[in-house]
């Protein structure tokens, strides 16, 4: 259940369109990840997009930019459409929380993992995308996206590539975030993680 007090719900336009969000997105406090970030990060797509992919959060340059998918995980998203002959100016990217969350490690801004409670507050946005949006396809990249997309505890090595219905009346399917393969020391176990993740 979403908490009214601390929730992005509050900050949802009366009229839905993304362009709409996007602008209320920018006064978002619907949690406390918006006094860190440098700004909101929010979508890049196209509104009639068939394929949706839903990430965790943005990182460090996503933040810097206020573009999501632009950094070393972009770089491996980019790769996956393109061996997928998927062009990316043909699908919807966004992520379940749209502020940066993290700590500073001498002069680096290190990625957090969103609490529970910023994942259900930041929800009625990626709510509101995917009505507009309308998708046939939503891809969620890692258990954070998954978790927000379906309501529920996820475990991405059990339902890898399923087909899976939610909420949302949308066909779902979960598989690991690109940033667990940038995380991947070895060259072999990135290539693994990437052509089984």
């Amino acid at each position: 259940m979403i908490n009214r007090q601390t929730s992005a719900e509050n900050f949802l336009p009366a009229h839905l369109t993304l362009d709409k969000l996007r602008k209320a997105a920018r006064s978002c406090q619907g949690c406390d990840l918006y006094k860190h970030a440098t700004q909101t990060v929010f979508d890049e797509g196209p509104k009639q997009a068939r394929l949706v992919f839903v990430g965790e959060q943005p990182g460090d340059m996503e933040d810097r930019q206020g573009r999501p998918f632009v950094g070393p995980a972009g770089r491996i998203l980019d790769r996956a459409l393109e061996e997928a002959d998927i062009a990316r100016e043909e699908v919807y990217v966004t992520n379940a929380v749209k502020h940066f969350k993290w700590i500073r490690r001498g002069k680096r801004r290190m990625h957090q993992k969103p609490l529970i409670r910023q994942v259900i507050s930041c929800r009625p946005w990626l709510e509101a995308e995917i009505k507009i949006v309308s998708p046939k396809v939503v891809v969620c990249l890692g258990v954070t996206a998954a978790q927000s997309m379906l309501g529920r505890v996820v475990r991405i090595a059990k339902e890898r590539g399923k087909r899976l219905d939610s909420e949302f009346g949308r066909t779902i399917f979960v598989t690991t975030h690109p940033s667990a393969i940038v995380r991947q020391h070895q060259k072999a176990e990135r290539e693994k993680e990437y052509l089984f993740g």
